[in-house]
């Protein structure tokens, strides 16, 4: 993912086109960190009005989209303002010949109507969520995460949540090194712990003070290989089952089994980074049964196998035959 198109056009917030910018900018002189070609596409030869009084003349047309490696929309000012037919028919044109596309907030609504989100899960700011369903029926929304993956198709709710999903997605393509080297360059956390994202990375331990919850979140980070079940998690909280299992859910935005399966994927995913071991003894390591188990919850996430995303990453497969 080296060639990314930001598509700009009436309208587009200008904090959501400085992220793409941020993230994606060429950092050719941070050693270890991946170069990019960002390309600021939009009509062409026009110039674009950016939120806040802004004004942008793209570098390329929307023909400089069909090439990307990746299309990322900015969110917009005006949700319900019509967007032009060329830019709807520029993603349409992105999306046909394969080229992933993510929107960040309200850009959710140019997807939609251009028919990418029909059938598929999204997201946008909570505060919007409710009209993008009305809008768009076809459309599964969810306004509870952060940012949702859906084939080659991302979404993410506002303003920080943009951040989320673009660093996210230089995470799934260049690995997690980067993309916490870009977020430390950008003075920003490479992951957040305590919102609704789906796709998290295996924090560091929290410092649990005197938070129940948050020391059950370090135990449990500090040794996922334990059979967790919600009992024994409420029990290290001193609560109830069903008191811990509320709080949970109002402290973090998802239940319990679910954070649990998250970090154990995105543990699975550091040492299938880091290490050599082989999937099946990493599987063990990180609480699944074994490498088959742990291979459907692998892929829903992260969108390849476990080895193959192992080869993805490091070029190769450490495990013979494998």
């Amino acid at each position: 993912m080296r060639t990314v198109g930001c598509l700009i056009f009436d309208g587009v917030r200008a904090f959501d086109y400085a992220v793409i910018g941020e993230v994606w900018s060429n950092r050719l002189n941070r050693p270890g960190l991946p170069s990019f070609d960002l390309r600021v596409c939009g009509p062409a030869g026009v110039r674009v009005r950016l939120g806040g009084g802004l004004e942008r003349v793209p570098d390329h047309g929307l023909d400089g989209l069909l090439d990307c490696d990746l299309v990322v929309v900015p969110g917009m000012a005006d949700p319900l303002s019509p967007v032009d037919a060329s830019v709807l028919d520029a993603l349409r044109g992105a999306h046909e010949r394969g080229i992933p596309i993510a929107s960040l907030c309200a850009g959710a609504f140019a997807l939609a109507d251009a028919g990418l989100l029909a059938g598929r899960s999204a997201t946008t700011h909570w505060s919007l969520a409710a009209e993008l369903a009305r809008r768009h029926p076809d459309v599964d929304v969810h306004p509870e995460v952060l940012f949702t993956g859906d084939g080659d198709i991302w979404t993410s709710a506002g303003v920080a949540a943009g951040i989320d999903l673009c660093l996210h997605l230089v995470r799934s393509a260049h690995g997690q090194q980067s993309a916490a080297a870009i977020a430390r360059a950008m003075v920003t956390a490479p992951f957040r712990t305590g919102g609704q994202a789906q796709f998290i990375p295996s924090p560091v331990p929290e410092e649990a003070g005197d938070d129940p919850l948050a020391r059950v979140r370090t135990d449990v980070l500090a040794a996922l290989d334990t059979p967790w079940t919600v009992r024994r998690m409420a029990a290290l909280a001193l609560m109830s089952e069903r008191s811990f299992a509320r709080r949970f859910v109002d402290t973090t935005g998802t239940t319990p089994q679910r954070w649990l399966l998250e970090q154990r994927v995105l543990a699975v995913q550091r040492l299938l980074e880091e290490t050599d071991l082989p999937v099946d003894d990493i599987s063990v390591r990180c609480g699944f049964a074994s490498a088959v188990s742990l291979r459907p919850a692998f892929v829903r996430r992260i969108g390849l196998p476990p080895r193959e995303y192992r080869r993805a990453f490091r070029g190769r497969d450490p495990e013979p035959g494998s």
